[in-house]
C-alpha cells in the first residue's frame, strides 16, 4: 500500500535536520526559553538556530535577527512570537525555504473574527510556499527516536521513549498527559499538540504513524475530528494493523440537531461521535486513565486468541468484583477442564475453590500461585487471565510477582494483575512492570483493560471478514441502478412545492422514498369518508386509516391512527372521526388508507444532516416507543452493505429480528438493501435535512421490508 502524500510530507516536521526557534529567549519562565532548552536538553540530532532580533546571543548560542539571515538550511521553524507578528515571520520562513512550521503563538481562530482572519492568511502563506503547519495555539511536537531526539515543545515533562504515538488537541492537557505517561512508565514514540489544526490534522498524523515502525498504538485526546469523511477513511485503514484509542471530551453536550422527528431527537452529537469511531474502527474510552490502561495492556501483552477469561485470586471479595466487572463487559468465563481442576485440588488446601474464579485463599504463597497458574494458563479453554494478589504480612509479594511474570511468559497468553496491599508492594509492582505485566490497583480496572483488548480483537476480525466479503462479492457490493434512482429522486424534488416548514406532504415523502428504491406499503389517499371506504375495499381488510396533515408530524400523539378496521362501517366511522378532529386545524387534511400487516416487526430507518458530520443514518427498533426504547445505531452515510448489516446486528433487540418465540426471522438482505439506499439518499441529496421512515415493516404477511410512514424535511 502506498503511503499517503499528506503523511509523507510530515517528515519535515518530525525528522528535521535543522530547527529554528523564532522568539528564542534568555529570560526565565518564557516559552521561547523553554522550547530552546528542551531542544538542547534532549540533544536534538540536528542543528538548532535561535532567532531573536533583540539579542545576538541566546543561552550561549549565536542568535539571528530573522530566519532569512540564518546561513544554513532550515527544515523546521518553531514560532514563539506575538500573534500579530506571526504572518510576517511566516512570510520570511517561506522565502527562506523552510519546509514546516510549528506555530506555538496564540491569537488566532480561538480569539474571534480578527484572529480567524489572521489564521486564514497564515494558511494561505504556508500553502503558497508549500510549508506544513502544526498549530497555531499549540504546545509543540516531540519525537523520541534516538536518531532524531526532537523536543520542539515547551512541555516540562520529559517523555520516556516508547511505542505510543499521542496527539492532544489541548496544549494544557498535553502537558498533563506527558507527565502522567512518564509516571506510569508508558513510553512515547511521537507526540503532537495540534491546537487550532489550521493545516495538519488528526487524520494526517494517523496516516503518518501508520508507517512508523516505532509507533505500535495511536492514542488521541480530541474535541473534534475535522473532516469526518477523511478521518473515517484513514482511521479505518490504519486501525486494522494498529489500535487507535480515543478520549473525546464533551460527552454531555448535545449538538444543535433538529429534533422534530424521532431521528432528530435520537441522533445527539455525542452519539454521532460514537458512530464515527465505530465506523473508523477506533476504540473510545471514558478517561485518560483508561486510555493509559489500554495502551499498557496492548503494548505488553499478546492479543487473546479467544474471549474466555479466568480469574485467580487469594481473596474472595476482589475476585467477586472482578467477576462482576467481566460479566458487565460481556466477557465469557472459561470452563476449566477436569484435568485443571484436579491439578488445583492437588496443589491447594481443601478450603480453596477450584472453579473459575479460582480462590487460592489468603494463605497462598508463591508456590501456590506457581502451581495454580501453571494449571490455569495451560488449560486450552482459557484465553486470558486476571491475577489478583492481596498482600498479607506473612507472604512475600515480590516472590509472587516473579511467579506471575514467569508463568505468563511461559504460557504466551494475556495476563494482567491486580495488586493490593503494601507488604513489599512496591518491589512486587516493579517486578511486574519490568516483566511486562500490566498492574491495576482495582479489579474493575483490570477487567476493563482486558475488555478493551477483546474489543480491538473483535474489530480486527470483523474488518478481516468484511474485506473478505467485499472481495468475494466483487461488483455485487455496489447497488445496481443507484445512478438512475438518484436522478429519479432529483427529478421528484424539482417538481414539488416545498412547504414553508420544509416538511414534505406525506404523499410527496412516500413518493421520494419509493424513487430512492425502497418498497412502500400500498396506500390510497382519501378526501372523504366515502373515498376511504372505497379504498379499503380495494386494498382489502383489515385496514388502517391515518390522518395525513402537514400540521401533524406524530399522528399517534393526537389519536390520528385507527388500526385493524375490518368492515366498511368501521372505516366510515373512523374516517369521519379523524376528519372532524383535523379539519378545523387543517382544511386540507386527508386520510391515508393502508392494509393492516400481520406478524411484522417495526423498525425505523432515518437520517439527519449534521453541520459537522454531514449525513447521519439511523437504524433501530421502531414504532411509537422508539425514543423511549432508544435501541438504535448511527453511522455516517454512505454505507457499504457490510456496514449496514453491522448496524442491524448491533441492536440489543437483534434476537427479535432473528426470530424468537416461534416468529420467523426477518429478511436481512432486504433490510440491509433498504438501509444502504437510505444512506445513499442522504449522501447524494444534501438538500434533505431530515428523514424519518417509521415504521418500516419487516417480515409479516405483505412485504419483506415496506415503508409505512415517511417524514422528510427539505432545505429551503
Amino acid at each position: 500500500m502506498s503511503q499517503d502524500p499528506a503523511a509523507t510530507s510530515l517528515d519535515c516536521l518530525f525528522r528535521p535536520r535543522s530547527v529554528a526557534v523564532v522568539g528564542a529567549s534568555k529570560r526565565k519562565h518564557t516559552i521561547g526559553r523553554e522550547v530552546l532548552q528542551n531542544l538542547m536538553r534532549d540533544e536534538f540530532a540536528g542543528v538548532v538556530y535561535p532567532v531573536n532580533p533583540g539579542s545576538p546571543i541566546v543561552q550561549s548560542m549565536r542568535a539571528f535577527a530573522s530566519v532569512e539571515e540564518i546561513d544554513g538550511e532550515v527544515d523546521l521553524a518553531v514560532l514563539v512570537v506575538p500573534g500579530p507578528q506571526v504572518l510576517e515571520v511566516v512570510e520570511g520562513c517561506g522565502k527562506k525555504g523552510v519546509k514546516a512550521l510549528v506555530v506555538i503563538s496564540a491569537g488566532f481562530g480561538e480569539t474571534g473574527p480578527e484572529g480567524a482572519a489572521r489564521e486564514k492568511e497564515l494558511v494561505a502563506i504556508a500553502r503558497r510556499y508549500g510549508m506544513r503547519v502544526i498549530g497555531p495555539n499549540c504546545m509543540g511536537i516531540i519525537h523520541t527516536d534516538p536518531a532524531v531526539r526532537l523536543n520542539a515543545s515547551f512541555a516540562a515533562a520529559v517523555p520516556i521513549p516508547g511505542a505510543a504515538a499521542f496527539v492532544s488537541q489541548s496544549g494544557a492537557l498535553g502537558e498533563a498527559i506527558l507527565a502522567q505517561a512518564r509516571q506510569l512508565g508508558l513510553g512515547i514514540s511521537m507526540f503532537a499538540s495540534l491546537g487550532n489544526r489550521c493545516d495538519v490534522d488528526i487524520a494526517d498524523l494517523i496516516a503518518y504513524w501508520e508507517h512508523d515502525p516505532r509507533s505500535k498504538i495511536i492514542l488521541l485526546y480530541i474535541e473534534s475530528v475535522g473532516s469526518p469523511e477523511k478521518f473515517v477513511k484513514i482511521a479505518r485503514r490504519v486501525s486494522r494493523t494498529k489500535p487507535i484509542v480515543v478520549v473525546k471530551s464533551g460527552r454531555s453536550r448535545r449538538g444543535a440537531l433538529a429534533a422534530a422527528s424521532h431521528t432528530g431527537a435520537l441522533a445527539g452529537r455525542d452519539q454521532a461521535f460514537d458512530a464515527l469511531f465505530e465506523q473508523a474502527g477506533v476504540l473510545r474510552v471514558e478517561t485518560l486513565k483508561e486510555l493509559f490502561d489500554v495502551a499498557s495492556v496492548y503494548l505488553n501483552q499478546p492479543l487473546p486468541r479467544g474471549e474466555r477469561i479466568a480469574i485467580v485470586s487469594n481473596a474472595g471479595g476482589p475476585a467477586i468484583l472482578a467477576t462482576d466487572a467481566c460479566e458487565g463487559h460481556g466477557m465469557p468465563f472459561a470452563e476449566l477442564s477436569a484435568e485443571t481442576k484436579a491439578a488445583l485440588r492437588a496443589a491447594l488446601p481443601p478450603e480453596a475453590s477450584v472453579a473459575n474464579p479460582v480462590d487460592l485463599i489468603a494463605s497462598a504463597d508463591a508456590k501456590a500461585y506457581d502451581l495454580s497458574l501453571r494449571a490455569v494458563l495451560a488449560d486450552e479453554h482459557v484465553d486470558a487471565a486476571i491475577v489478583i494478589f492481596v498482600s498479607p504480612v506473612m507472604i512475600d509479594a515480590e516472590a509472587v510477582a516473579r511467579v506471575i511474570v514467569e508463568r505468563a511468559r511461559e504460557a504466551g497468553k494475556t495476563v494482567v494483575a491486580c495488586l493490593l496491599g503494601k507488604q513489599r508492594g512496591e518491589e512486587a509492582l516493579q517486578v511486574l512492570r519490568e516483566g511486562g505485566i500490566p498492574v491495576y490497583p482495582f479489579p474493575e480496572e483490570a477487567a476493563r483493560a482486558v475488555a478493551a483488548l477483546l474489543r480491538y480483537r473483535r474489530r480486527q476480525e470483523r474488518a478481516t471478514k468484511n474485506a473478505e466479503r467485499r472481495a468475494s462479492r466483487g461488483d455485487a457490493e455496489a447497488d445496481p441502478g443507484s445512478a438512475a434512482r438518484a436522478a429519479a429522486v432529483a427529478e421528484h424534488l424539482a417538481s414539488i412545492a416545498v412547504p414553508e416548514s420544509g416538511w414534505l406532504e406525506l404523499g410527496d415523502a412516500l413518493e421520494l422514498v419509493r424513487r430512492a428504491g425502497l418498497d412502500v406499503l400500498p396506500h390510497v389517499f382519501a378526501r372523504t369518508p366515502g373515498d376511504a371506504v372505497s379504498a379499503a375495499h380495494d386494498l382489502g381488510y383489515p385496514t388502517v386509516v391515518k390522518l395525513s396533515s402537514a400540521q401533524v408530524l406524530h399522528k399517534t400523539e393526537v389519536g390520528g391512527v385507527k388500526v385493524d378496521l375490518r368492515t366498511g362501517d368501521e372505516v366510515l366511522s373512523a374516517a369521519r372521526a379523524l376528519l372532524e378532529r383535523a379539519r378545523p386545524l387543517d382544511p386540507d387534511a386527508r386520510l391515508l388508507v393502508q392494509p393492516m400487516v400481520k406478524g411484522a416487526h417495526e423498525v425505523i430507518l432515518g437520517g439527519v444532516r449534521d453541520p459537522q458530520f454531514g449525513p447521519l443514518v439511523l437504524f433501530g427498533l421502531g414504532g411509537i416507543f422508539v425514543e423511549v426504547m432508544g435501541d438504535i445505531a448511527l453511522r455516517i452515510a454512505p454505507l457499504e452493505r457490510s456496514e449496514a448489516l453491522e448496524m442491524i446486528r448491533s441492536l440489543r433487540g437483534l434476537p427479535l429480528l432473528e426470530g424468537s418465540r416461534g416468529q420467523k426471522a426477518v429478511d436481512f438482505e432486504a433490510l440491509t438493501t433498504a438501509l444502504v439506499r437510505v444512506a445513499a439518499l442522504l449522501a447524494e441529496h444534501p438538500e434533505i435535512l431530515e428523514l424519518d421512515l417509521n415504521p418500516v415493516l419487516v417480515g409479516g404477511s405483505r412485504a419483506a421490508c415496506a415503508v409505512v410512514d415517511a417524514r422528510v424535511r427539505i432545505a429551503r
